[in-house]
């Protein structure tokens, strides 16, 4: 699968995502991109977009894109905290489809509690 790694996640995730390929946003030069122009570039690009913006499915419309999105809710953006989720991640990257949010760490914890009741 392509994936495509927001710039708020470390390099260091590219190694264990393993059997992915996986691009970044700064690897493609669009660092400093807006969210709506990113979410466009990448369309192009990647069959998945992973992220730690958890604001972002409620500021575009998620449902009109030809990838998925994976957000990724961790205390930091560092690997110690990011390397315990990577089961998770690549499971989410194996779920989502094109239009579709899935949520990994604290908030997919929520968001799955709440499906239960």
């Amino acid at each position: 699968m392509r994936v495509l790694l927001d710039e708020n996640l470390p390099h260091d995730l590219i190694a264990a995502l393993v059997a992915h390929s996986i691009s970044t946003v700064q690897g493609l030069g669009w660092a400093g991109a807006k969210n709506g122009d990113l979410l466009k570039r990448a369309s192009g690009v990647t069959e998945a977009f992973v992220t730690m913006d958890g604001k972002l499915e409620y500021q575009h419309d998620i449902s009109v894109l030809p990838f998925g999105v994976v957000v990724v809710d961790a205390p930091s953006n560092r690997m110690p905290d990011l390397r315990p989720l990577v089961p998770e991640i690549l499971a989410a990257l194996e779920r989502v489809r094109r239009g579709k949010v899935e949520h990994v760490g604290r908030s997919g914890e929520r968001r799955n509690h709440l499906k239960k009741t």
